[in-house]
């Protein structure tokens, strides 16, 4: 798992700097400094994001990516703007799936991998090893309980589960309760660095 907690700790600081230096007349030459700066380490996140994946995938010899196609989440199925509510649109907003997806897809190509973008519809809401779709199995952030067949997972390794089986129609292997499932590997980005470790590694924090 890959953390964003880099760019949201980077959204919060710089997006206060900002409106701290915000000029009477708009943006000041301090407040247009901050914002590209912002978009600098944002930019640099993604890339260092998307070539770390490609990199594990071309060790571990995986040939195909699938990532969620979140490309109509914008819009509903009549084509108007869906409402997240307040907080839901402003995180919305400033989401830039696509982008990622897009730097994902051309170094996944130079390698000759290819990636697959997939409905993730009820992903999120389906248990991986029985099928069952519930709203309420997703108990807390982060934790994903079947009522039914009693599986505990992480709710995100869940839904990636979900969307690998819709392209490979195959079941998952071995237990899918607690273990490396329910508190998976997680690599955390380290700024000094400009790169991604794992936690054991220790990360540095600036």
């Amino acid at each position: 798992m890959y953390p964003g907690n880099t760019l949201k700790e980077d959204k919060h600081y710089f997006t206060r700097e900002e409106y701290r230096t915000e000029g009477e007349t708009g943006p000041s030459k301090r407040a247009r400094k901050v914002r590209r700066k912002l978009s600098r380490r944002k930019d640099h996140f993604f890339h260092a994001l998307s070539k770390h994946i490609v990199q594990r995938c071309v060790e571990e010899g995986v040939e195909k990516i699938a990532v969620g196609d979140l490309s109509d989440i914008r819009e509903d199925e009549n084509g108007d703007s869906r409402n997240w509510g307040a907080s839901g649109n402003k995180k919305l907003h400033g989401w830039e799936f696509d982008r990622f997806a897009r730097l994902l897809e051309y170094k996944a190509e130079e390698h000759g991998i290819l990636v697959d973008r997939v409905d993730e519809e009820n992903t999120s809401k389906t248990c991986s090893w029985c099928g069952q779709i519930r709203d309420a199995n997703r108990v807390e952030r982060g934790l994903y309980v079947c009522e039914s067949c009693e599986t505990t997972i992480n709710a995100d390794v869940n839904g990636a589960v979900n969307i690998r089986r819709k392209i490979t129609q195959s079941p998952p292997t071995g237990d899918m309760s607690n273990g490396w499932l329910a508190q998976p590997g997680v690599f955390l980005f380290d700024r000094e660095s400009g790169s991604f470790k794992t936690r054991e590694q220790g990360v540095c924090k600036p």
